[in-house]
């Protein structure tokens, strides 16, 4: 029997393609990488809302994701750090548009963090075994 699939998501990422893929790699990325993409979706979703009017201020933004943060529950992947969690959550409280594009962002940002952290691997590891 071939597998069917669906069009519900079984979390609420899964139904962008491109936030769910971001979603997915950070998850496997190391705990370093997760907080510095956590800190620049902060400062990402912040820039947006404020400019799209959405929220006044960052304490409004902060408000209204603290009240969605006490009633949620707490045994997901991203719920072991507050900085992490508090990203997630400021993203799934973003309106869909503006989550389509700061997932974009994301995604790119992910990468580029792997990327770099490769890239630095990589001069450690020369810089260990020059060749004479």
């Amino acid at each position: 029997m071939k597998e069917e699939f669906t069009t519900s998501a079984r979390r609420w990422y899964d139904k962008d393609p491109v936030l769910s893929s971001a979603m997915k790699t950070l998850e496997e990325s190391d705990d370093e990488t997760q907080i510095k993409v956590a800190l620049n979706l902060i400062k990402i979703i912040t820039e947006h809302n404020i400019h799209d009017s959405e929220y006044e201020s960052v304490e409004d933004i902060v408000s209204a994701t603290e009240d969605v943060m006490e009633s949620s529950k707490r045994d997901r992947w991203y719920d072991l750090d507050g900085t992490l969690r508090t990203a997630i959550s400021l993203l799934q409280n973003c309106p869909d548009s503006t989550r389509h594009i700061i997932a974009k962002e994301m995604a790119q940002n992910v990468l580029e963090l792997i990327k770099k952290e490769d890239d630095d691997e990589e001069d450690e590891i020369s810089e260990e075994n020059p060749e004479n």
